[in-house]
Parts: C-alpha cells; structure tokens; sequence
C-alpha cells in the first residue's frame, strides 16, 4: 500500500531531485510534489512524497530532522478536502 507523507519547513532552494534521494533511503519513492504558489510560481516551502514502500520508516526516521538548513516536519498527509462553499472575499 502507498504512503502519501508531508514534508514542511522545506528550504525554498530543495528540489524534488533532493527529496526523492532523501526518502530513497527508506524505500520506493513513486512521486515528489512540491508545492508552489499558484501567482509567482515560487516554492511555498511544503511539499510531498509517494511511497510504494518504506514510508513509515522514512517519517519516523525523518521527522524533526535537519535538512539543507531547516528542521523537517514529516507525516502522514491527511486526504485533501473538499473546500466549502462560503462566500467570496471582499
């Protein structure tokens, strides 16, 4: 079974090429999302990673720990939802 895992407090200079060898320690990493911001296109320091095996080990392994000069917060990724419908800003 895969295993979506949060990683945040992400330096805006790691790329995906970084987290898929981090977590490549740990088992099969399937994917590497990082997150952007949707306007300027610049990373958001948060992203996430796909494992076909090994994800519990890497969140344990890798949580709290330092990486390219920031202290990681790794976890499960909770499922996305859905977005309510309130009303517009103004």
């Amino acid at each position: 079974m895969s295993t979506s895992i949060y990683v945040g407090n992400l330096s805006f200079g790691t790329d995906p090429e970084d987290l898929r060898d981090l977590f490549g320690t740990y088992g099969r990493v399937e994917s590497v999302n990082l997150i952007t911001d949707r306007e300027t296109g610049r990373p958001r320091g948060f992203g996430f990673v796909e494992m076909s095996s090994g994800g519990q080990e890497a969140i344990e392994a890798l949580n709290q720990t330092e990486f390219d000069g920031r202290t990681l917060t790794v976890n499960v990724a909770k499922p996305r939802q859905e977005r309510s419908s309130r009303p517009p800003r103004r």
